[in-house]
């Protein structure tokens, strides 16, 4: 059979390639995120900042995003722009150690954001480029199991490195350098370039416009639901809280780091199953479909203001759960809708849709739960989760 030979080739030299950097990249900004709440909260920044940190350096990056695909698909060579996002990304994360005002903070994360923007489609169009289409779910599913590899060593490592610096997150965020630069060293070795001819494009628009109307279709579900989906430090900041009146506040922080952990290892176990199984379903949509779905059962356990560790526990790992299945869903479709030619493009503007629902959700859901309560603000996102749940199993993926 023709075929066969070529089965087992998915995971090659720039699928490890691309995964191990993504490993080594998440190791060092989540090492920077984990302590991001508590950081803030020493230097006498509270939730509505860091809603804004996050919103704000997320919502920049989405015209770097847009950018970058555009200009990537018009590229002979995608590597090298990939490779100068995460030196910048590695740099910028690092840092924060000289921040002393909140707004430092803001800067030093719309840089790293910046970075990230830069790379990201040109990071996803090598890896489609290099796989069967046939394997695109468990390609991406396997970019981020390694991607959340490295946001579980995060964590573990910002912990450790707490307790053996006596407390210095200035010396936590140096370290996040290390990590960085092997990510960059990761890419720069193993990825390789499959030939690929760029086509002339007279205009930005005419691109967007040239991109297939289901995957437009696929960017509305996907921005509806990204409007709630807030960034998950504020699931940091919610178990701080909720365990603060019976563990005191140093041990809750140290509690709800290590539920980010447990997070963190159902974000990478749930993304290369969920993409490993819409690779044998007939519908990556469905698959897509169940996780918008779990994303809104889980925002409405987090109305019920629980202080049950337990409870929190479940929390941790649906939220995991739900956002695994929609990274690896969400790139894996859209690489399915839209020719290799216009890859670039429909990544960038995947993950510009994606950072604009990040800007508006973590603004909307900080803003709620500074001025009312944290219930109104989960409710919110409920609401947006289901609706996105709703468009994507109304999606024509095929004519």
């Amino acid at each position: 059979m023709p075929d066969t030979p070529h089965k087992p080739l998915w995971l090659n030299r720039t699928v490890l390639g691309v995964g191990l950097t993504s490993l080594f990249s998440d190791w060092s900004h989540e090492t920077a995120t984990a302590i991001l709440p508590t950081f803030l909260a020493f230097i006498g920044a509270g939730p509505a900042w860091l809603g804004a940190i996050e919103g704000i350096a997320d919502g920049l990056s989405s015209f770097t995003k847009l950018a970058s695909g555009h200009y990537t698909d018009k590229l002979k060579h995608r590597k090298p722009l990939a490779l100068i996002g995460y030196i910048f990304t590695a740099l910028a994360t690092a840092s924060f150690a000289f921040a002393s005002h909140a707004y430092h903070v803001l800067f030093a994360r719309v840089a790293a954001w910046f970075g990230r923007g830069f790379r990201s489609p040109a990071k996803k169009a090598l890896l489609a480029a290099d796989v069967p289409p046939g394997a695109y779910g468990r390609a991406f599913g396997f970019e981020r199991f390694m991607d959340t590899v490295g946001a579980i060593a995060g964590p573990l490592t910002a912990l450790w490195l707490l307790e053996a610096t006596h407390r210095s997150y200035r010396n936590v965020f140096l370290w996040t350098l290390l990590p960085g630069l092997v990510a960059v060293a990761s890419f720069w070795l193993l990825v390789r370039e499959r030939p690929f001819e760029p086509k002339p494009r007279p205009s930005f628009l005419h691109g967007l416009r040239a991109l297939p109307v289901p995957f437009r279709r696929l960017l509305v579900g996907v921005g509806v639901f990204g409007a709630g989906d807030f960034s998950h430090s504020l699931l940091i900041l919610y178990a701080s809280r909720s365990l603060a009146s019976t563990h005191g506040l140093a041990r809750a922080a140290s509690i709800a780091v290590g539920l980010y952990t447990l997070h963190n290892v159902f974000y990478a176990g749930s993304a290369y199953i969920s993409g490993w199984l819409s690779d044998h379903v007939p519908s990556r949509k469905a698959v897509l479909a169940a996780g918008y779905a779990l994303a809104g059962f889980t925002a409405i356990l987090l109305c019920s203001g629980t202080h049950s560790l337990w409870l929190l526990v479940l929390i941790f790992a649906l939220a995991g759960i739900y956002v695994g299945t929609e990274e690896a869903l969400e790139d894996s479709l859209a690489a399915e809708l839209v020719p290799r030619e216009q890859h670039g493009m429909a990544f960038g503007t995947l993950a510009a849709v994606n950072a604009i629902g990040d800007f508006v959700s973590s603004i909307l859901v900080g803003f709620f739960w500074s001025a009312f309560n944290s219930q109104i603000a989960f409710t919110t996102s409920a609401i947006l989760f289901f609706a996105g749940t709703a468009l994507i199993l109304r999606l024509r993926t095929h004519p």
